[in-house]
């Protein structure tokens, strides 16, 4: 025991003298390996936790509230890429990210897909590229290609650790940020059904239809809140509100009367498992040296814009209120999101990641409540990604394409009416203005002086903005930038707000077992 104790010391001292070589080469995958270890000795029950009730409803609104936007989505990279992708490359993708993530990620409640910040990317480097006459597919290879290769060195690295400054103000602007956004992208979904030649009747028949869907979905995705019938039955409705609209409201076109005389348009589709506008694989050869090299600033804002967005929807997926009992796997999870990247690039297809509000959301369907509606905690399994993944990969044979070809598009703009709204209603920068109205002395916030909740929330609102707006500009491509400005803002929080004040407005994302390995 003595000499343990004097050697013990003389350890210490030791651990200064190592060559930086070799420091560097000990934390070299530390994060990776970190995130194995945790969760490899879960995964056979990751698997049988899947044994409940909630993965049912959560894997049907997992793969209604994932594919339609991503048609959507598909649609703008049609019109604004001159037809280079398609519904199909679309599906592909997020199936691809479904299936992978599910089998193999290392938080399998993070749903991935095609979101909108990628979207804009796309269509921006092919309005950049096309007066130069670069081949658009081999260089969003290379782009991907790139991509991948700094994700490795972002993960190997443990630059994921950098999440850990990450606080709920950048997330809650996230959040508001896309649920703004989807409210925005049905609108524009309603402004193109009006035709001159019908003297707007569809136009006006779309409106009301998608309205009509918005509202409904929205009460009946907010009835646990109320204290109607029993809780089952409660939770019953909240479970099944958006895929039962989004059936009825198909099917309600065709109820006959003046709806016989609007003609409604449809969800585009294209032949089952073909590419929308290629015969054959990517030449990756037909590019030159210089355009591949051109492709490497693009491939690290991806990167930058990949590690932002599916960090900040994989924290919201775990926030501390879903009350997780398994541990995380950022690093690993990059990583492998590098690899699926570099796959996306090869395929021709929009490169996936983590999606907001459907990553929250699909947690949010797994939680266990009791009557009084309070979280008791939430089925951790990776069924549900995984399933939903193999359902997005079916709907692209032929029968199921052409059900989809059957949904109006206004149904399609009303699903994002409910999915914005309902974000909405959750999100903490709307509850704190709501709150300014209300009397409710009840909450922490009553204990903030009204001044510091004000400027607290012009901040939120500035982040908002800033984000809302480059967006619709054409410097989207900068978008990544401001989200690392709403990260680096929270700095000066404390030079601002005092400690039991920061307290309340602002903290960390997920629980201290979450983020444990960062």
């Amino acid at each position: 025991m003595i000499e343990d104790i004097e050697e013990k010391p003389q350890a210490e001292e030791s651990k200064p003298t190592l060559k930086w070589k070799d420091r560097y080469k000990i934390r070299l995958f530390r994060g990776i390996i970190l995130d194995l270890k945790d969760r490899l000795p879960l995964y056979w029950s990751d698997w049988t936790d899947a044994l409940n009730y909630r993965v049912i409803p959560a894997t049907i609104l997992t793969f209604f509230t994932n594919i339609f936007p991503a048609i959507a989505f598909a649609q703008d990279m049609f019109d604004k890429t001159d037809n280079s992708y398609g519904v199909n490359e679309v599906l592909l993708s997020s199936a691809l990210a479904g299936i992978v993530f599910g089998i193999f990620g290392g938080q399998p409640l993070t749903i991935v897909g095609v979101t909108g910040p990628i979207t804009i990317f796309n269509y921006t480097v092919y309005e950049i590229m096309k007066p130069h006459d670069i081949p658009y597919f081999p260089f969003m290879f290379w782009i991907a290609i790139w991509g991948m290769i700094f994700h490795f060195i972002i993960s190997i690295t443990n630059c994921v650790s950098a999440l850990r400054f990450v606080t709920q103000f950048p997330c809650d602007i996230f959040g508001l940020f896309i649920n703004v956004v989807y409210l925005q992208k049905g609108v524009q979904i309603l402004t193109r059904q009006f035709k001159p030649e019908d003297n707007g009747a569809s136009g006006f028949a779309s409106c009301t239809l998608a309205i009509s869907m918005g509202v409904l979905g929205f009460a009946g995705n907010c009835f646990n809140e109320t204290k109607y019938f029993n809780h089952h039955i409660r939770q019953f409705i909240v479970d099944y509100t958006t895929p039962l609209a989004m059936v009825f409201f198909s099917g309600f076109i065709h109820f006959g009367g003046y709806l016989n005389n609007v003609e409604f348009e449809r969800l585009p589709i294209t032949k089952s498992f073909h590419p929308t506008s290629r015969l054959h694989w990517i030449d990756v050869t037909g590019i030159s040296v210089g355009s591949i090299f051109l492709a490497l600033p693009f491939g690290i804002i991806l990167a930058i814009l990949f590690y932002f967005d599916h960090s900040i929807s994989a924290l919201m997926a775990q926030d501390s209120k879903f009350k997780l009992k398994k541990p995380a796997a950022f690093h690993y999870d990059l990583f492998l999101l590098g690899i699926v990247t570099g796959i996306a690039g090869v395929l021709g297809i929009p490169c996936p990641n983590g999606l907001i509000p459907q990553a929250p959301l699909h947690t949010e369907s797994l939680v266990v409540r009791n009557r009084a509606n309070v979280i008791l905690g939430t089925v951790e399994q990776r069924f549900t990604n995984t399933v939903q993944g193999l359902m997005l990969l079916g709907t692209m044979t032929r029968p199921l394409l052409v059900c989809l070809g059957l949904i109006p598009q206004c149904v399609l703009a009303g699903l994002f009416f409910i999915m914005g709204a309902k974000g909405l209603h959750g999100n903490v920068i709307i509850n704190r203005i709501r709150f300014i109205f209300s009397q409710d002395h009840s909450s922490d916030l009553a204990s903030v002086p009204k001044k510091k909740l004000y400027l607290f929330i012009c901040f939120s609102l500035i982040g908002f903005v800033a984000e809302f707006g480059i967006v619709n500009t054409k410097g989207a491509i900068g978008f990544p930038l401001v989200l690392l400005l709403s990260v680096i803002g929270t700095f000066w929080f404390k030079w601002i707000f005092p400690k039991e004040e920061l307290d309340i407005l602002d903290g960390p994302v997920a629980h201290d077992n979450t983020l444990k390995n960062l």
